[in-house]
């Protein structure tokens, strides 16, 4: 059986001023009042086991680095406007090797445009091989967006679904994510 090392309260007091996390920050991770976290710090109450647990696993997971999303995002974001024609977002997708791009005026993202929607189009016979047509006849809704300092794990539950999320600073688009850039993260060391 191997035991497990019990921090005391100095210890509980120097891994938190190391990792720069206040009591109050600490307490509202932890689900415990911050005037316990001081008394537990000070010594002057014994913790219940869970209450300990509790402290150790929200140091230790501060203690990891956080990976966000303007960490990972990348840029420029390659976008078009709604009145942009077809053929010109049909070459930029075979420039750039990518399969939808996010519709974007102002800065604002307001749709996509993927190849999958004018494959649908081409089917359900709305155009017309040939037809010269604008991207807002093919725009779908847009990809979710996160702000910068989004954890990673938030953008990697709205990639089940989408096939990228569009970091937007300040109310415009900053970057753009996708599943690729995600599972680059699992080969870097």
């Amino acid at each position: 059986m191997t035991l497990m090392h019990i921090p005391d309260a100095g210890e509980l007091r120097a891994k938190r001023e190391t990792l720069r996390v206040t009591q109050a920050e600490l307490a509202r991770m932890a689900g415990i009042s911050q005037s316990m976290i001081a008394r537990i710090e000070a010594g002057s109450v014994d913790p219940r086991a869970s209450t300990l647990a509790r402290i150790v696993a929200v140091l230790n997971r501060c203690e990891r680095p956080l990976v966000r999303a303007a960490d990972v995002m990348h840029t420029p974001v390659h976008a078009v406007a709604p009145d942009d024609p077809v053929a010109s977002v049909i070459g930029m997708m075979e420039r750039h090797n990518i399969s939808q791009l996010p519709v974007v005026e102002g800065g604002i993202p307001v749709g996509c445009i993927s190849e999958s929607a004018m494959v649908q189009a081409l089917e359900d016979g709305t155009v017309i091989p040939g037809q010269k047509g604008l991207v807002r006849e093919f725009m779908e809704p847009g990809f979710p967006t996160v702000p910068p300092e989004s954890d990673i794990r938030t953008v990697a539950h709205l990639l089940h679904d989408h096939h990228a999320v569009l970091v937007v600073a300040g109310g415009k688009v900053a970057g753009v994510i996708t599943k690729h850039d995600l599972i680059s993260l699992i080969s870097q060391d």
